[in-house]
């Protein structure tokens, strides 16, 4: 069983885990940094070098760290309906949905992405995988616990048993297709299928986190080392935590901690389409959910493009009229765009798209706009 280095560990003093591929990226002189508990790549040639091959060509990353979850049994989906906004019932298997888990007052604990699996062939149990984050995965797998109808259902932590690598870029489906047994053409985006690769049982999902194609890959540690040589060895480039947050910031993708959090619900946050108020019973913060769609929210994440070449960061105060209105979540130098790009929540009445606002950078305001999301649209992303 593959297993996380832990402080424990006498070879191994720093408190941070490690995953299975660690030792592989030491190897390639990564720049490791904390993260989330774990000790990750940030980046490897470069942070700029590896954003640009992905969006050109193919790049792949660890993100073994990441928590994963495996469940079983019968009504599966319908006895984890109660804890997401979104309707999962109408799932088929080879099909996910990203969503959220909330709290009473409708705030998100946590982005997931539910994978629904075939049914196993003996049992007829339904089946599905959930990816979680990994600076929540112990918060996680309490509130599943504690919220979900575990009569009849299997839950099991598989995090620290898999790696889990991202293939992402217009190329990716060249470089994977010769070492699976399926053909990775029949999955769509959001797509996922069991297959056979490098003759060894794995789970491959057609999702990312960049804005991108690409396809991510769950294998035991002792594949996902055979498979990482082998990409490396067939020109695939390795990339690191900072690549792979400027796609997803400039594919407006949410980053949890940040963007969301526990203080804020899916319809502030731009999530509206995950939750399925007319198709689905109760769930946990529906009623607030209901109230928020019935009389507006009061604030929204927005997207904003900074005039020149000022850069607006997490924690950056957003200011109309000499007045602070909101807050930088999450802001970078776009290596697409080769401009300033930020998320920010601001009130309602100024989230409307070319409305003039400022972003307070060192004591000084900067000018910004509000501007449509997401900032890049990569048109490699499959239907």
């Amino acid at each position: 069983m593959a297993k996380s280095t832990e402080s424990n560990n006498p070879e191994n003093p720093s408190p941070l885990a490690r995953t299975p591929l660690y030792d592989l990226s030491l190897e390639l002189k990564a720049r490791m940094v904390p993260f989330s508990g774990w000790e990750m790549a940030v980046q490897y040639s470069g942070l700029s070098s590896e954003h640009q091959t992905v969006r050109s060509q193919v790049g792949m990353f660890d993100i073994s760290h990441m928590g994963k979850f495996g469940l079983r049994g019968k009504q599966l989906r319908a006895k984890f309906q109660p804890l997401v906004p979104s309707d999962l019932s109408r799932l088929q298997p080879g099909q996910a949905q990203y969503t959220v888990l909330l709290n009473a007052q409708g705030c998100i604990l946590d982005d997931i992405i539910f994978y629904c699996q075939e049914p196993d062939a003996t049992t007829s149990e339904e089946r599905a995988v959930i990816i979680v984050n990994a600076a929540t995965r112990i918060r996680d797998k309490a509130w599943i616990a504690a919220h979900l109808e575990l009569s009849g259902v299997s839950f099991t932590d598989i995090s620290l048993d898999k790696v889990l690598i991202a293939i992402q870029g217009p190329e990716a489906i060249s470089y994977l297709q010769p070492l699976v047994t399926d053909n990775l053409t029949q999955i769509k985006a959001f797509g996922h299928l069991e297959t056979n690769l490098l003759g060894q049982p794995s789970f491959i999902a057609r999702t990312g986190y960049t804005g991108e194609d690409g396809f991510e890959i769950m294998v035991d540690a002792a594949v996902g080392k055979e498979l990482w040589q082998q990409l490396l060895t067939a020109g695939v480039v390795p990339c690191g935590l900072g690549a792979r947050d400027t796609l997803r910031l400039e594919a407006a993708m949410a980053l949890y901690g940040q963007d969301i959090d526990y203080n804020t619900t899916p319809l502030e946050a731009g999530l509206g389409w995950v939750v399925h108020l007319d198709t689905k019973g109760d769930f946990i913060g529906r009623e607030v959910l209901e109230q928020q769609k019935a009389s507006g929210v009061s604030r929204r994440l927005v997207g904003l493009e900074m005039a020149g070449k000022y850069i607006a960061r997490h924690g950056y105060p957003v200011i109309f009229e000499s007045e602070k209105v909101g807050e930088v979540t999450s802001g970078t130098l776009s290596p697409t765009l080769n401009k300033p790009i930020a998320l920010a929540y601001v009130p309602t009445k100024l989230a409307k798209i070319g409305q003039e606002l400022e972003v307070e950078i060192r004591g000084k305001n900067y000018p910004a706009r509000v501007v449509k999301k997401p900032f890049y649209r990569s048109p490699n992303r499959p239907s």
